[in-house]
Formats: structure tokens, sequence, C-alpha cells
């Protein structure tokens, strides 16, 4: 049972697949027909297509995929469609534009279908083709599209198409907008992106051939749709015509038969506006009212790459815009004038407006003060006397102003004369002269001064303070701004005047004190100049002001070294104690002079004296050096004074003083370092006072070469050194006796020292032998610790000397010996005699004499010897002396006094005694420690 309901089952589903596969089948719709045409103007494929009715009935919902493909077989487009079936069964349009001229090659189209409710698509439709040229049979190449025109920013293709069985070898454009191409083939193709207008560019092809018809040319045209018109209004300017306006915008780059064509039309009456379009600048239109009096105009402007609008609705009466006033002339009403002109319109009530130019340039404008519908004129007040003037009119209409017509012609005329208003500025220069002073007057017109008309002369009166003298007058001409007159020594008052053909100007008065006076206020020489420096394109003057002065003048010459110097002069108020005087004479390196003096009722006196520079400038020359004073270590430079007048471009600073050796950079005490443009460095001295005309270089050193210069220099500083002065210390002879005295003599004395060294030496320091060298003493038995001793008692002499021996008798036995204080003191009685050895070895007499002897320390020796009892000494003798002194010991620093103060002997004997003793060398005998003479 269970296996019967399964196969039942699978039964049902079964019929239920083939019953929906039987639907779907039924809902495909194959395309029935297909026709595909070319519109070449547009380069658009138009194509046409539809299914069977059955679909149409049904009313389905289809949907269409849509294919393009080209001669060489590429699919350039695929579309899907989606439409719902009309039960009219009208066929289905659908429109493709082509990025390659039609021209060019075959193109061919297939359509295939799906209705909404199935997932089948027909089958495709057979490929409906569109011939191209490249299956024609044509006589030279063609390029397509020619004469195309293309909006600026856009791509364009061109192809050019060869004859059968030949191939495009070249196809270019001979302009700067960069392209690609591709040619060897019968169809070339150029594509060309973002073009812009740089000309108009041309495009050659050619085949692979150079006949005359394997070429071809076309071109092509760059532009800008139009702009929309800016601008755009419409007016009248008497009421029966309208002429409407616009500015064109910018440049399409279109010319001749592809510019902009321009059309107005009126929206009301529908119709199109019968007028002719002119432009240059602007662009215009006119035509007639006639009895329309509102308008509603629409202009259009329109090229082959688009089209632009603009509206304008207004009514006439609103739009009024006068013609220009003409034909003007003045009148004089008093202090007033009238200006006048013609109006061509005089139905039309018009608000005009003046425009007066004064002579400074600047414009006032001067409104009507009602409407002028008969009476075209403007009052115009506030003009100066005698004054040339520029006036021109405007007018706009008086009711639903529009806006202003143009400017009429301008029109000048001038003012009536008066009386010169104000007072000339007048000064003077006095000089002395013979019997009297010579005074020159100065006048000129202030900005408080107006002549008010034309001068035709000034009036110079001059009269005495003192006494009743009748004033005298001169009368000048207009060219003239000064004269001279003569004058005492008396206080006169001096005025002056200007003179037009209305009347004169009040007067200028001067009061000239008497020659005394004159002379103690203003003699200049009592007032120090003070220096003043140039600033900010001017020269600062500054004064202190006094009590009771009205007023300030300053006074210089622009010119001050030619004799018309050209006298300027300033005033100031009494509160003013500064002033930056500028001139445009006023040039670097020329001292101006200025004056300050101040003014009381018309009476001036002497202030104070500046002069200064606009900009001091170095000196043009150097001091002249007239003489040069020499010596081993210094240079003295003495010059003529240096001028300090007005000639000198700058106020005297002082001077500096330059010196280097020739051979090498200098580096003197009490010098600054200065480098030279070549780079050397000079040492740099400098000379504050400007009155100085001679400088001393020191610590120069002898027999060297050195240059040297001197510049002059002011606030402006000094020239560059072009020239030095060359210069030769000469040998320092002090030096050269110093040297001789510190080595030259002393060299020579140890020359001569040297050379009589053993002279000397034996003159000076006798040669003394030591004991300590001798060679007796080297055995031990004669050391005493670290000294060598020779007893008498081991030294048997071979020979005694004894030189006088009268005087040796004479002398008494204590004379022969001198010892210290400290030492004890030897018998006289042990040294009264000597006597003779009694060994018989010695071979000495056998009786013993008695002798008389005398010995001398010895002051060379550096060991105290010890001196043993004598050999040849008596018995008795010996005997005596044991308790006393048991050795006699030789001390250098003791001496032996022979010729002993406390003797007997006369002083000539004693001085007998001292010139006959000699002495005898101790390397003449054997025996050290004692001297014995016979």
């Amino acid at each position: 049972m269970m296996n019967h309901f399964v196969f039942l089952a699978v039964l049902l589903h079964l019929r239920t697949w083939c019953t929906a596969y039987s639907q779907q089948e039924s809902l495909v719709f194959p395309v029935t027909y297909l026709n595909v045409h070319k519109d070449l103007a547009l380069q658009r494929l138009l194509v046409e297509w539809d299914v069977g009715k059955s679909a149409h009935k049904a009313g389905l919902l289809m949907s269409f995929e849509i294919q393009v493909r080209r001669a060489d077989e590429a699919i350039v487009w695929t579309a899907f469609l989606n439409t719902t079936l009309d039960k009219s069964g009208k066929p289905f349009h659908w429109m493709w534009d082509s990025d390659l001229p039609l021209e060019c090659m075959s193109h061919s189209v297939r359509i295939r279908s799906k209705a909404e409710a199935s997932n089948s698509w027909s089958q495709w439709s057979l490929w409906e083709t569109v011939q191209g040229l490249d299956t024609s049979n044509i006589s030279e190449p063609k390029i397509f599209p020619d004469e195309k025109i293309i909006e600026e920013g856009f791509d364009i293709s061109l192809c050019c198409v060869g004859r059968k069985g030949r191939i495009i070898k070249e196809f270019f454009l001979n302009s700067p907008i960069p392209y690609f191409n591709r040619t060897n083939s019968q169809v070339g193709l150029l594509i060309a992106k973002n073009v812009t207008f740089l000309g108009v560019p041309h495009v050659l092809c050619r085949e692979s051939c150079h006949e005359d018809n394997c070429f071809a040319h076309a071109v092509f045209f760059v532009g800008r749709p139009p702009d929309a018109p800016h601008d755009f209004s419409c007016q009248t300017q008497n009421m029966r015509e309208i002429t409407c306006t616009w500015d064109q915008g910018r440049d399409t780059y279109l010319y001749g038969s592809h510019s902009s064509k321009y059309k107005l039309s009126e929206q009301f009456s529908k119709s199109s506006v019968p007028c002719t379009v002119n432009c240059s600048e602007r662009c215009s239109c006119s035509w007639d009212i006639g009895k329309q009096r509102v308008y509603n105009i629409t202009l259009t402007v329109e090229n082959p790459l688009g089209k632009g609008t603009a509206t304008d609705v207004f009514d006439v009466a609103h739009r009024i815009y006068p013609l220009p006033p003409f034909q003007q002339w003045e009148e004089y009403t008093g202090a007033e004038i009238e200006l006048h002109w013609e109006q061509k319109e005089k139905e039309i009530e018009l608000f005009c407006q003046a425009e007066v130019c004064q002579p400074d340039g600047k414009a006032k404008l001067y409104n009507s003060s009602d409407t002028q519908l008969y009476r075209n004129r403007i009052t115009l007040g506030g003009l100066q006397p005698y004054t040339s003037y520029t006036a021109r009119v405007r007018c706009g209409a008086a009711q639903h102003f529009w806006r202003w017509s143009e400017w009429s012609k301008a029109h000048t005329f001038r003012t009536k004369e008066k009386v010169p208003s104000g007072k000339l500025d007048v000064w003077r220069r006095i000089t002395p002269a013979l019997w009297g002073r010579n005074v020159t007057l100065f006048w000129k017109q202030e900005a408080d001064f107006q002549a008010n008309g034309e001068i035709i002369s000034y009036e110079v009166t001059w009269e005495k303070l003192v006494g009743q003298f009748k004033p005298e007058h001169i009368s000048l001409s207009s060219d003239c701004n000064s004269t001279r007159i003569f004058i005492d020594n008396h206080p006169y008052r001096i005025s002056v005047t200007a003179k037009n053909n209305v009347g004169y100007s009040h007067p200028s008065v001067l009061i000239i004190p008497g020659a005394t006076d004159t002379e103690k206020r203003l003699n200049k020489s009592e007032l120090k100049e003070e220096q003043v420096n140039g600033t900010d394109g001017g020269i600062l003057i500054s004064w202190k002001p006094r009590d009771k002065s009205d007023s300030y003048i300053i006074d210089w010459c622009n010119f001050p070294i030619l004799q018309s110097c050209d006298l300027q002069w300033k005033r100031f108020g009494p509160n003013t104690s500064s002033a930056l005087i500028k001139s445009a004479a006023f040039v670097p390196g020329v001292r101006y002079n200025f004056c300050i003096y101040a003014s009381a009722a018309n009476r001036v006196s002497l202030l104070e004296k500046k002069t200064g520079y606009l900009k001091e400038l170095p000196p043009q020359f150097d001091p002249d050096v007239k003489k040069v004073e020499l010596s081993y270590h210094e240079v003295t430079l003495y010059w003529d004074p240096y001028p300090t007048d007005e000639i000198l471009p700058g106020f005297l600073r002082g001077y500096h003083v330059y010196v280097s050796p020739v051979q090498e950079d200098c580096n003197l005490k009490g010098s600054k370092k200065h480098v030279l443009a070549g780079g050397s460095v000079v040492c740099k001295f400098t000379i504050e006072n400007p009155e100085e005309k001679t400088y001393t270089v020191k610590h120069l050193t002898s027999n060297t070469k050195y240059k040297l210069a001197i510049k002059a220099y002011t606030g402006g500083g000094e020239t560059p050194i072009i020239n030095f002065r060359y210069i030769d210390t000469p040998h320092d002879s002090d030096m050269l006796y110093l040297l001789v005295l510190l080595v030259v003599v002393p060299s020579l004395i140890m020359a001569v020292c040297l050379w009589k060294m053993k002279w000397v030496k034996d003159c000076c320091c006798p040669v003394i032998p030591s004991p300590n060298k001798s060679k007796v003493l080297s055995f031990k038995e004669f050391k005493i610790g670290t000294e060598k001793v020779l007893k008498l008692s081991d030294c048997i002499p071979d020979t005694l000397a004894l030189d006088n021996k009268a005087e040796a008798r004479k002398l008494p036995p204590r004379s022969l010996i001198s010892s210290t204080p400290t030492e004890d003191k030897i018998d006289d009685q042990n040294l009264s005699s000597v006597y003779r050895n009694k060994n018989e070895e010695r071979n000495f007499p056998s009786t013993p004499t008695p002798q008389t002897y005398t010995w001398f320390e010895n002051f060379a020796y550096s060991s105290q010897l010890a001196v043993e009892t004598n050999p040849y000494e008596t018995p008795e003798t010996l005997e005596t002396s044991k308790g006393e002194v048991s050795a006699v010991l030789y001390q250098p620093q003791y001496y032996l006094n022979i010729l002993n103060d406390a003797s007997t002997s006369s002083p000539g004997e004693a001085a007998g005694r001292k010139s006959n003793l000699r002495y005898i060398s101790q390397t003449d005998v054997h025996c050290i420690g004692r001297r014995l003479f016979d």
C-alpha cells in the first residue's frame, strides 16, 4: 500500500513540472520584425522592431537586449530596454548615437526578448546591417565628419575611408591639439580629446600612394555656445521709438554662418519684433512704439552649439532716457551765474543736474530747484571772482525717473573781476649805503591773498616817520616781485599794494627803524651761527620764542653761491618755535644760511642765525701737506689751514691720518685699524680739532718705508684714499752707539783680559799650593781625620833661606808671632833661639847656635796644621813651652803681624824691614806648614 502512494506522488510532481515547462515555452516571443536605418545629419541609428501579436494581446511586460557591432566584428554597444506591450500592436523604436561617423563603416543591430514572467530569452534576431562607405566603390579617400562644429572641452572622432584594396598610411592634424590615431587599414581613425580653441584645425589623410587622388582634407570648428544676454533692457528717448540694448557676453569663436543669431519677440502680441541688431561694444535693436505701452520682450541668441534667452517687461512711460542737453551759455546776476541750455524733447518734464569743475580739479554738483519743462537753467553760486570753470549738464525724467541722460559737452566760462582781497606777503633786505641805506623789497601772493582779477601793477609807497614829509611812490608792472629803494638814516614806513582793473588790495606795511637801531639790531656778526642738520627732505629750524611777537619770519637763499641768490622767506604764527624748511632747490653739499626774525607791530628784529645742509657730503680735496719732519721713530706732518667757508660740502669735523708700513699691515699704539678697499690694513689716527694744522705719528720703526695719507672729514664722511705719501725713517745712530757701549767695549775688555790672563792671575791671585793636593801627604800616617797634616819632625829641610838677616836679628822675639786674644801666648823665651839638631844624620853643626827667624801665616790654606815641637829648639826652650803651648796650629783666618806696633823699632825701621822682606815660594822648599827665613 505504501509503495502505491509513493508512485502516485511522483506522477503528480512530474505532471506539474511538465505543465510549467509548457507554459514557459508559451511565454517566449521572438522578434518577428527588425528594421535599421541611419540619420547621417545626427549621426544616429534608428531601430524599429516588433514581436508576435499574441504578445501584444497579452499585454506582457517585456525585456529586450539590443547589440550594435561594426564591420570589424566588434560589439560596440549593448542596451537593455523594458517596456509593456501595447494591445494596439505598435512596433518598438530605439535610437543610438554613434561616436564614430556612420559613413566610416557598416553597422549591424540584433535584438532578443524575454517576457518578465519567463526565465528564458528568445533567440537572437538576425543582424540587420546599415552599409558604410567601406563597402562602396569610391574614387578617392574621404574624411568624416567634415566641417563639424564641436564644443570646446569635448571629444571628436574622425575617420578616413580609403578605396577598396588600399590602406590609410597617414592620418593627422596640423594643429597643436593633442590626438591619437590608428592607420594601416582601409579605415583610419583619429580621436582628439578635450579640444580647445586654437584656430581652425585641418585634418589630412593619405593612402599608401602619392597621386592626387590619394589625399583627403577636412576641417572642423571648435567653439562655445552663446551666453545668455547680459544687462538686457529697453528704453525710449522721445516716446516714439524703443531701443533695447544688451551685452553679448564672451566670444564663441564661431564666425560667419556659424556666428550667433539674435531674435526679439513680444510675448503679449505673440509676434516677432521688426528690428535689426547691431553689435559693436554693445548690441542694440530699435523699433517704433506704435500704440502699445506695455511690452514683454524676449531676446533669444543661438548658434550651432546652443542658445540663450533674456526677458524684459516694462512700461514705456517708465523707461525714459532723455537725450543730452546742448547749446549752453551763462548769464550773470549779481554775485551768481545762471547756466542755460537747450533740450530737444520739450514735451518731457525733466529734472537736470550741472557739474562744475573748479581750477583745482574738484567738481561740485548743482541740482535744479524745480522741474524743467520750459525753463532749462540752473543757478550757480559760491564761485570765485575772475576764475575759469568748466560745466556740463545731464537730465532725467522728473516722473518715473529711469536713468540720467549722457552728459552734455563741456562749457567753459570765467567769472567777473573783483577788488583784490587779502594782503601781499612783503619782506625786505637792508644794506648800508652812502648817506643812507638801500632797502630791497620782495613780495609774493600767499594763500590768503586773492587777486580776484588780473593784476596790472604793484604800488610801493614809503614815507619818513619823523617830521612832515610828502610820501614817495612808485608803480611797478605785474611782472615784478621786487624792487630797491633808497632811504636815509631816519625810520620809514613802507607799504605795498596790488592793483587790478577794479581796485587795490589792502596795503602790506613794513616799519624800517632808524639806522642806529638797525645797526644795533641787525648786526649779524653779534649772533653766532648754530649748525642744523637736514631731515625728512628738509632742514629743521628751531628757535627760542620771544614774548609779544605776533609772528616769526625765516629767510634764506635758494642759491646762496649766486649773486642773485633767490631770497625766500616764510612766516609762522606766534605759537610756533620750530619749522621744517623744504625747497625743491635744496641739494646735498650746499650750505644754506637761515635768519630767524621776530615781528611785532610791523617791526622786525633778528633773533637767531642757523646754517646747515640738506645732506653733508665728503670734502672734495685733501689737506695740502707743506712739510714733513722725520726722526728715527716718528713723523710730523704740517698742512695749510683747511677752508671752512660755504664752499665746503659739509661742516669740517676734523682729520684722519692713515699710516702703514709698505710691506706689512700696521699695528701702532694709540691707533685704530682701518681696512682699505683692497683688503690691506692701515693705522688710523683721528684729529677732532678742525683748526689743527700739525700732527705727529709716534712709535715708528727706524730704517722702514711707510705710506701715509691725511684726509679731512665732515658729517658726510670722507672720500676714499687714492694716493699715499711714502717716507723712509732714518737709521737710529743712538742705538748704534748704545750697541757699541754695551757689546763692543765689554767684548774688547774681555778679549784683553783673556789675552793677559796669566799675567793678571799672577798679579792678582798668585798660585798657592794646597796641602791637600800634595803627593807626599797621600799616606795614611799623614792624615788626621779628613785633613792631611805634615809634621815638622817628618820634614827635614835641605836649605833654610833667610832674607835680611840683620833686620831679623834686630826684631824682638815677641814681634814675630801674632795671635788673637783667645789664643795661648807662646813664651818669648822659647822662640829666642834655634838649636842645632843633635841628630848627626842631618849634618848640622854640633854646636847649637841660636838664630832669629821669621815665619808667615799662609792665607790660602784651608786646613789647620798642628805644629809639633820644633826639633831644632833647645831642650830648655822645650821645657819652658811645654806647660803653655803644645802645638802651634796654622789658621787661615789669622795673619802674622810682622811689624808689631808694640815693638821698639822706629817707624822708619819698620818701613825698611817691610821693604826688604822677600817672599819665598813654597814650591822652592821641601817643607809645608812653616816658611823659614835665614
